[in-house]
């Protein structure tokens, strides 16, 4: 059994954000959620929020079946861009500089071991 997630138009680059989702690839939510709550980078904090919502839509998917959040692991991630904001700053000369505001989709699905 699995759920997803998805959170979208993260004010994040996409690079940034796939740092993180590399480290939880593969591991069980418990350890997954350990190392998102203690990274230093502002990008786990979305990280975080999308993986319990996924855990959260799992436990609530099927209220018969009781899952424990022991036998969960987060079966696939991936980052999708988003939009791209375009402004233009003042250069030297007269020229103009474009600055790109990058955004980005996290994508998130949890299953359960068994």
């Amino acid at each position: 059994m699995e759920s997803r997630a998805v959170h979208r138009f993260i004010g994040s680059s996409p690079r940034k954000m796939r740092l993180i989702i590399d480290l939880i690839r593969g591991m069980s939510v418990d350890k997954a959620i350990e190392v998102l709550h203690f990274s230093t980078k502002h990008a786990s904090k979305d990280a975080e929020k999308v993986l319990r919502s996924a855990v959260s839509n799992l436990m609530n998917k099927d209220d018969s079946t009781r899952v424990e959040p022991d036998e969960l692991y987060v079966k696939e991630t991936y980052v999708n861009n988003g939009p791209m904001i375009k402004r233009i700053r003042p250069a030297p000369m007269g020229r103009a500089f474009r600055i790109r505001k990058r955004s980005c989709h996290l994508t998130i699905i949890v299953a359960t071991k068994a």
